[in-house]
């Protein structure tokens, strides 16, 4: 039995966990973080190979500049001195092959313009509209823009009740300019006629501010807000294994971890994925309408990752990242099936240090539905046996093969490769069947396919990236909402203004 009752236990230490542990504990509350794992971090957590850092889902951030948005933030949660960035190709952050020809997204709003405008050279009003809707989507957002707010709203109804593809469609007619804006589709493994345009909006405007890698690796974010949340009298724990979150008639009254210990908390804020957060609540609070409603929640599609570690002084340093399409529809890559040929992916190589002129590493990601892998889904890290090694390797092959073709003699630059599958995804960082985003929203179902922090019992909240939205600055903001049900989110506001340097 544990002697200590916490004001907050968090389950999980993902960004969300980790940022609602700096804000509570920044303010005063006694709060312990509960991670599973060894290491801190989920999205955030890195690994070595070969002699190198390998990031796992955090690959490159936006608005990173002086007064944006992202800047702001990391200065209240002080990671400026302990985040070193580099500044990914102003005239062109990411790249697109679609349909054999190529596109770029340049830095700031007037360059994107100008430099699709060369592609499209009939098509600037159009282009001039599309940028022009989405300062006012993100504008529309007093969160995003840490505005003060009457209600804990972070976009508006209309933007939730849209596809991305008909925002697009509005914006042009043009067929390939439309599948060339929907380019970065694996950001948020975007589902057609499904994901509505405030997803697409808010992180297609974040990263047109500007774009940057982490020198070094992701988990420097992680490490940082951790050493915060020690200095202001913060618990973190990790190998502690969350089996139950224990209620009495009323409310939740603490956690059961794998070891037998009871951790008695007055509020708890979970940052695991709401499906397995519930199935650890056997309390008659959760209903069975809403334990239904959350399990039948469809999340985003899961990915197949080749870690490449190339020969020392062989492949010059890519300064952007690298969007692959087979043919000139980017919404067919959801398509892909079980044992089809890879069609599409994203490539990227890793930032080891500012002005880096050779690669070190790099990360090519495909789509990979769970069902691939379902037949080890039993099986635990390290002993899934021979055929699942063979499998990956194979996979891993036919990527390559499919690389060489944008980059002809890269196979030959690789000193070593190591690989990871949704069921790697789905142990590291407890996601539903390894997917990459979570929960799929639904502009059809917007009220069903929105997660709310509040949950049925009072004093039980969520946080992550299914609360609000993923990536960085959606689940950064989204725990500011998650903390807003303890401190007011004018408070919180207040604060983040407040620490201007």
């Amino acid at each position: 039995m544990s002697n200590s009752k916490y004001d907050i236990a968090i389950l999980g230490t993902g960004l969300g966990g980790l940022v609602c542990g700096y804000m509570l504990s920044k303010n005063g509350f006694k709060v312990l973080l509960l991670e599973k794992n060894p290491q801190i971090g989920g999205c955030l957590q890195t690994f070595k190979r070969f002699g190198v850092k390998f990031d796992t889902g955090m690959h490159y951030i936006g608005s990173m500049l002086d007064g944006q948005i992202l800047h702001r933030l990391f200065n209240y949660l002080h990671l400026l001195e302990d985040v070193k960035l580099s500044r990914l190709d102003e005239s062109g952050y990411d790249v697109f092959s679609i349909g054999g020809k190529q596109y770029r997204y340049a830095s700031g709003y007037e360059q994107f313009v100008d430099t699709l405008h060369q592609a499209f050279p009939k098509h600037r009003k159009d282009l001039e509209k599309y940028v022009r809707r989405l300062k006012d989507i993100a504008d529309a957002s007093p969160l995003y823009n840490l505005r003060k707010v009457e209600d804990n709203v972070f976009i508006d109804a209309d933007y939730i009740k849209t596809s991305i593809n008909d925002f697009i469609a509005s914006v042009t007619d043009n067929y390939e300019l439309q599948n060339v804006l929907a380019g970065n589709l694996p950001l948020y493994a975007g589902v057609k006629d499904k994901t509505p345009t405030y997803i697409h909006a808010l992180i297609n405007n974040f990263y047109i501010q500007s774009a940057w890698r982490i020198i070094g690796g992701s988990d420097a974010i992680a490490q940082s807000l951790a050493n915060s949340i020690h200095s202001f009298g913060g618990e973190i724990r990790t190998h502690a294994e969350i089996t139950e979150i224990v209620c009495d008639d009323t409310r939740a009254v603490g956690v059961r971890l794998a070891d037998g210990e009871f951790v008695e908390a007055n509020s708890i804020i979970s940052n695991i994925h709401p499906q397995a957060t519930i199935a650890m609540i056997q309390s008659h609070l959760i209903r069975k309408a809403y334990r239904t409603r959350i399990n039948d929640l469809d999340n985003t599609i899961a990915n197949f990752t080749v870690y490449i570690k190339f020969k020392e002084k062989a492949t010059p340093y890519l300064n952007y990242n690298y969007y692959y399409y087979e043919n000139d529809d980017v919404w067919s890559a959801n398509d892909r099936r079980d044992g089809d040929p890879l069609r599409s992916y994203l490539f990227m190589h890793q930032s080891a240090e500012e002005g880096q002129q050779w690669a070190q590493s790099a990360e090519m990601i495909g789509y990979m539905r769970f069902s691939e892998v379902q037949r080890w889904a039993d099986t635990r890290v390290g002993h899934r046996g021979e055929d699942y090694k063979a499998f990956k390797q194979a996979t891993a092959e036919h990527y390559l093969d499919v690389l060489e073709r944008s980059f002809p003699g890269i196979r030959n630059h690789i000193e070593y490769y190591e690989t990871s599958s949704p069921l790697t995804y789905r142990d590291y960082t407890a996601t539903k069947d390894g997917s990459m985003y979570g929960i799929i929203r639904d502009k059809n179902f917007p009220t069903q396919t929105l997660v709310s922090q509040r949950t049925k019992i009072p004093n039980l909240f969520m946080t992550g990236q299914n609360i609000n939205s993923h990536g960085i600055l959606g689940v950064t903001i989204g725990a500011a909402l998650t903390c807003a049900e303890f401190m007011g989110l004018n408070k919180i506001i207040d604060e983040i203004e407040g620490s201007k340097p």
